[in-house]
Protein backbone atom coordinates (compact mmCIF):
# COMPACT_ATOMS: atom_id res chain seq x y z
CA UNK A 1 0.00 0.00 0.00
CA UNK A 2 1.51 2.84 -1.19
CA UNK A 3 1.32 6.56 0.60
CA UNK A 4 -1.19 7.93 -2.24
CA UNK A 5 -3.65 4.96 -1.49
CA UNK A 6 -3.17 5.74 2.78
CA UNK A 7 -3.54 9.66 1.84
CA UNK A 8 -6.87 8.87 0.17
CA UNK A 9 -7.97 6.47 2.47
CA UNK A 10 -7.37 8.70 5.62
CA UNK A 11 -9.11 11.35 3.73
CA UNK A 12 -11.96 8.81 3.23
CA UNK A 13 -12.01 8.01 6.61
CA UNK A 14 -12.09 11.81 7.47
CA UNK A 15 -15.27 12.61 5.48
CA UNK A 16 -17.21 9.36 6.37
CA UNK A 17 -16.64 10.19 10.36
CA UNK A 18 -17.84 13.99 10.05
CA UNK A 19 -20.48 13.35 7.55
CA UNK A 20 -21.87 10.56 10.06
CA UNK A 21 -21.73 13.21 13.07
CA UNK A 22 -23.33 15.73 11.18
CA UNK A 23 -26.30 12.85 9.93
CA UNK A 24 -26.99 12.03 13.83
CA UNK A 25 -26.12 14.81 15.68
CA UNK A 26 -28.21 17.18 13.61
CA UNK A 27 -31.72 17.70 15.76
CA UNK A 28 -30.63 14.90 18.57
CA UNK A 29 -30.89 15.38 21.86
CA UNK A 30 -27.48 16.85 22.46
CA UNK A 31 -28.14 19.29 20.35
CA UNK A 32 -31.43 20.42 21.32
CA UNK A 33 -29.56 20.59 24.85
CA UNK A 34 -27.11 23.02 23.43
CA UNK A 35 -29.74 24.78 21.86
CA UNK A 36 -31.93 25.38 24.59
CA UNK A 37 -29.30 26.51 27.25
CA UNK A 38 -27.98 29.04 24.80
CA UNK A 39 -30.99 30.60 25.22
CA UNK A 40 -30.52 31.19 28.89
CA UNK A 41 -26.75 31.37 29.77
CA UNK A 42 -24.03 32.96 27.74
CA UNK A 43 -23.34 30.97 24.37
CA UNK A 44 -19.47 31.06 25.02
CA UNK A 45 -19.86 29.05 27.70
CA UNK A 46 -22.41 27.22 26.75
CA UNK A 47 -20.55 25.99 23.83
CA UNK A 48 -17.25 25.36 25.53
CA UNK A 49 -19.11 22.99 27.82
CA UNK A 50 -20.76 21.30 25.30
CA UNK A 51 -17.80 20.74 23.23
CA UNK A 52 -15.29 19.63 25.67
CA UNK A 53 -18.02 16.85 26.50
CA UNK A 54 -18.50 15.99 22.77
CA UNK A 55 -14.54 16.05 22.44
CA UNK A 56 -14.00 13.73 25.35
CA UNK A 57 -16.84 11.27 24.06
CA UNK A 58 -14.95 11.51 20.78
CA UNK A 59 -11.39 10.69 22.28
CA UNK A 60 -12.92 7.94 24.46
CA UNK A 61 -14.96 6.48 21.36
CA UNK A 62 -12.07 6.38 19.08
CA UNK A 63 -10.35 4.65 21.62
CA UNK A 64 -12.68 2.17 22.02
CA UNK A 65 -12.36 0.91 18.71
CA UNK A 66 -8.53 1.42 18.10
CA UNK A 67 -8.14 -1.48 20.17
CA UNK A 68 -10.87 -3.62 18.57
CA UNK A 69 -8.39 -4.62 15.78
CA UNK A 70 -5.93 -6.04 18.40
CA UNK A 71 -8.23 -8.19 19.38
CA UNK A 72 -10.09 -8.74 15.93
CA UNK A 73 -8.31 -9.17 12.74
CA UNK A 74 -8.56 -6.24 10.33
CA UNK A 75 -10.80 -7.51 7.85
CA UNK A 76 -13.81 -8.96 10.38
CA UNK A 77 -13.73 -5.36 11.97
CA UNK A 78 -14.90 -3.76 8.82
CA UNK A 79 -17.42 -6.51 8.61
CA UNK A 80 -18.71 -5.62 11.85
CA UNK A 81 -18.72 -1.94 10.77
CA UNK A 82 -20.80 -2.93 7.49
CA UNK A 83 -23.16 -4.83 10.10
CA UNK A 84 -23.33 -1.99 12.28
CA UNK A 85 -24.13 0.36 9.63
CA UNK A 86 -26.61 -1.50 7.90
CA UNK A 87 -28.63 -2.49 11.37
CA UNK A 88 -28.47 1.54 11.76
CA UNK A 89 -29.48 2.43 8.76
CA UNK A 90 -32.24 0.02 8.58
CA UNK A 91 -33.49 1.07 12.10
CA UNK A 92 -33.73 4.63 10.99
CA UNK A 93 -35.20 3.95 7.82
CA UNK A 94 -37.99 2.34 9.88
CA UNK A 95 -38.01 5.23 11.89
CA UNK A 96 -38.12 7.87 9.31
CA UNK A 97 -41.82 5.62 7.92
CA UNK A 98 -43.27 6.11 10.89
CA UNK A 99 -42.49 9.37 11.59
CA UNK A 100 -44.59 12.03 10.06
CA UNK A 101 -43.62 15.28 8.10
CA UNK A 102 -43.01 18.44 9.74
CA UNK A 103 -41.06 19.22 12.75
CA UNK A 104 -44.07 18.08 15.71
CA UNK A 105 -41.33 15.11 16.88
CA UNK A 106 -38.56 17.80 17.29
CA UNK A 107 -40.59 20.51 19.20
CA UNK A 108 -41.55 17.17 21.27
CA UNK A 109 -38.24 16.09 21.93
CA UNK A 110 -37.18 19.61 22.44
CA UNK A 111 -40.01 19.80 25.33
CA UNK A 112 -39.07 16.89 26.84
CA UNK A 113 -35.53 17.99 27.34
CA UNK A 114 -36.71 21.46 28.36
CA UNK A 115 -38.34 19.70 30.80
CA UNK A 116 -35.15 17.70 31.96
CA UNK A 117 -33.00 20.63 31.73
CA UNK A 118 -35.47 22.23 34.68
CA UNK A 119 -35.20 19.40 36.49
CA UNK A 120 -31.56 19.26 36.84
CA UNK A 121 -31.89 22.90 37.51
CA UNK A 122 -34.32 22.65 40.64
CA UNK A 123 -32.22 20.16 42.08
CA UNK A 124 -29.24 21.81 41.52
CA UNK A 125 -30.02 25.27 43.19
CA UNK A 126 -33.15 23.80 45.34
CA UNK A 127 -35.51 26.16 43.57
CA UNK A 128 -39.09 24.76 42.05
CA UNK A 129 -41.79 22.95 44.17
CA UNK A 130 -42.54 19.21 44.13
CA UNK A 131 -46.17 17.98 43.15
CA UNK A 132 -48.08 14.93 44.81
CA UNK A 133 -46.62 12.27 42.05
CA UNK A 134 -43.26 13.38 42.97
CA UNK A 135 -42.26 15.77 40.02
CA UNK A 136 -40.59 19.26 40.19
CA UNK A 137 -42.49 22.24 39.50
CA UNK A 138 -39.62 24.69 38.29
CA UNK A 139 -39.49 27.96 39.45
CA UNK A 140 -40.80 29.97 36.24
CA UNK A 141 -43.83 28.04 36.74
CA UNK A 142 -44.44 29.55 40.54
CA UNK A 143 -43.38 33.00 39.02
CA UNK A 144 -46.10 32.94 36.41
CA UNK A 145 -48.85 32.08 39.05
CA UNK A 146 -49.51 29.29 37.54
CA UNK A 147 -49.42 26.96 40.42
CA UNK A 148 -49.47 28.63 44.14
CA UNK A 149 -46.68 27.90 46.40
CA UNK A 150 -49.29 28.20 49.67
CA UNK A 151 -51.21 24.88 48.04
CA UNK A 152 -48.00 22.76 47.36
CA UNK A 153 -48.37 19.43 48.80
CA UNK A 154 -44.87 18.80 51.19
CA UNK A 155 -41.84 17.38 49.43
CA UNK A 156 -41.82 13.83 48.98
CA UNK A 157 -39.33 12.27 50.99
CA UNK A 158 -37.88 9.03 49.47
CA UNK A 159 -37.24 6.27 51.96
CA UNK A 160 -33.53 5.83 53.59
CA UNK A 161 -30.78 4.86 51.67
CA UNK A 162 -28.07 2.40 52.17
CA UNK A 163 -24.68 3.90 53.16
CA UNK A 164 -23.08 2.78 50.20
CA UNK A 165 -25.49 5.12 47.72
CA UNK A 166 -25.35 8.11 50.24
CA UNK A 167 -21.68 7.83 49.98
CA UNK A 168 -22.14 7.90 46.41
CA UNK A 169 -24.55 10.84 46.34
CA UNK A 170 -22.28 12.99 48.32
CA UNK A 171 -18.53 12.18 46.45
CA UNK A 172 -20.96 12.64 42.90
CA UNK A 173 -22.27 16.09 44.63
CA UNK A 174 -18.52 17.00 45.85
CA UNK A 175 -17.35 16.34 42.73
CA UNK A 176 -20.07 18.36 40.97
CA UNK A 177 -19.70 21.42 43.18
CA UNK A 178 -15.48 21.25 42.98
CA UNK A 179 -15.42 22.10 39.29
CA UNK A 180 -18.03 24.17 39.59
CA UNK A 181 -16.09 26.53 41.43
CA UNK A 182 -13.53 27.00 38.72
CA UNK A 183 -15.37 26.26 35.74
CA UNK A 184 -18.68 27.83 36.38
CA UNK A 185 -22.13 25.96 37.07
CA UNK A 186 -23.11 26.10 33.44
CA UNK A 187 -20.12 24.79 32.11
CA UNK A 188 -20.57 21.92 34.48
CA UNK A 189 -24.22 21.56 34.24
CA UNK A 190 -23.95 21.69 29.93
CA UNK A 191 -21.02 19.06 29.94
CA UNK A 192 -22.76 16.82 32.49
CA UNK A 193 -25.62 16.72 30.48
CA UNK A 194 -24.53 16.29 26.99
CA UNK A 195 -22.04 13.64 28.10
CA UNK A 196 -24.73 11.56 29.41
CA UNK A 197 -27.14 12.35 26.47
CA UNK A 198 -24.37 11.05 24.25
CA UNK A 199 -23.21 8.09 26.18
CA UNK A 200 -24.73 5.20 24.46
CA UNK A 201 -25.64 6.76 21.15
CA UNK A 202 -25.81 5.69 17.95
CA UNK A 203 -23.51 8.02 16.86
CA UNK A 204 -20.84 6.96 20.03
CA UNK A 205 -21.35 3.28 18.67
CA UNK A 206 -20.49 4.36 15.15
CA UNK A 207 -17.55 6.42 16.15
CA UNK A 208 -16.24 3.06 18.08
CA UNK A 209 -16.87 1.03 14.35
CA UNK A 210 -15.23 3.59 12.50
CA UNK A 211 -11.92 3.92 14.69
CA UNK A 212 -11.60 -0.02 14.30
CA UNK A 213 -11.31 0.38 10.83
CA UNK A 214 -9.47 2.70 9.81
CA UNK A 215 -6.45 5.30 11.64
CA UNK A 216 -7.85 6.50 15.03
CA UNK A 217 -6.62 9.78 14.68
CA UNK A 218 -8.26 10.73 11.69
CA UNK A 219 -11.91 9.31 12.98
CA UNK A 220 -11.54 11.21 16.12
CA UNK A 221 -10.43 14.31 13.82
CA UNK A 222 -13.23 13.80 11.72
CA UNK A 223 -15.92 13.43 14.91
CA UNK A 224 -14.65 16.01 16.71
CA UNK A 225 -14.97 18.54 13.50
CA UNK A 226 -18.21 17.27 12.98
CA UNK A 227 -19.36 17.47 16.58
CA UNK A 228 -17.83 21.49 16.89
CA UNK A 229 -19.74 22.14 13.28
CA UNK A 230 -22.84 20.91 15.16
CA UNK A 231 -22.82 22.84 18.02
CA UNK A 232 -21.95 25.73 16.95
CA UNK A 233 -24.85 25.61 15.00
CA UNK A 234 -27.13 24.61 17.93
CA UNK A 235 -25.58 27.65 19.92
CA UNK A 236 -26.52 30.34 17.52
CA UNK A 237 -29.59 29.22 15.70
CA UNK A 238 -30.40 25.82 16.75
CA UNK A 239 -33.90 27.18 18.22
CA UNK A 240 -35.03 28.67 14.96
CA UNK A 241 -33.67 25.76 13.27
CA UNK A 242 -35.80 23.37 15.06
CA UNK A 243 -38.81 25.16 13.56
CA UNK A 244 -37.43 24.87 10.14
CA UNK A 245 -35.92 21.30 9.60
CA UNK A 246 -38.08 17.76 9.56
CA UNK A 247 -36.42 15.27 11.82
CA UNK A 248 -38.52 12.68 9.49
CA UNK A 249 -35.76 14.03 6.18
CA UNK A 250 -33.14 14.12 8.51
CA UNK A 251 -33.36 10.66 9.91
CA UNK A 252 -34.07 9.52 6.10
CA UNK A 253 -31.03 11.36 4.79
CA UNK A 254 -29.20 9.58 7.57
CA UNK A 255 -30.77 5.95 7.15
CA UNK A 256 -29.14 6.37 3.45
CA UNK A 257 -25.77 7.74 4.41
CA UNK A 258 -25.52 4.86 7.00
CA UNK A 259 -26.87 1.95 4.40
CA UNK A 260 -23.93 3.44 2.20
CA UNK A 261 -21.54 3.16 4.23
CA UNK A 262 -22.52 -0.60 4.98
CA UNK A 263 -22.42 -1.22 1.69
CA UNK A 264 -18.25 0.95 1.38
CA UNK A 265 -17.69 -1.47 4.57
CA UNK A 266 -18.80 -4.38 2.95
CA UNK A 267 -16.81 -3.88 -0.01
CA UNK A 268 -13.79 -3.29 1.71
CA UNK A 269 -14.15 -6.10 3.87
CA UNK A 270 -14.55 -8.29 0.87
CA UNK A 271 -11.98 -6.94 -0.79
CA UNK A 272 -8.91 -7.08 2.04
CA UNK A 273 -6.39 -9.62 1.71
CA UNK A 274 -5.97 -9.34 5.80
CA UNK A 275 -7.17 -12.41 8.10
Amino acid sequence: MDIQQVDESSLRALGQAYLMIVASEIGDKTFLIAAIMAMRHPRSVVFAGAFSSLLVMSVLSAEMGHFLPTLIPKKYTQLAAALLFLVFGVKMLLEAKEMKGGNEKIQEEMREVEQEIEEEDSKTDGTGGVRENGERIPLEVLEEGTVSPDHLPPPITSPPSSESLKSYTSLREGTRNFFSLFLGPVFVQTFVLTFLGEWGDRSQIATIALAAAHNVYVVALGTIVGHGCCTALAVIGGRWLSTKISVKHVTLGGAILFLLFAVLYLHESWASTEL
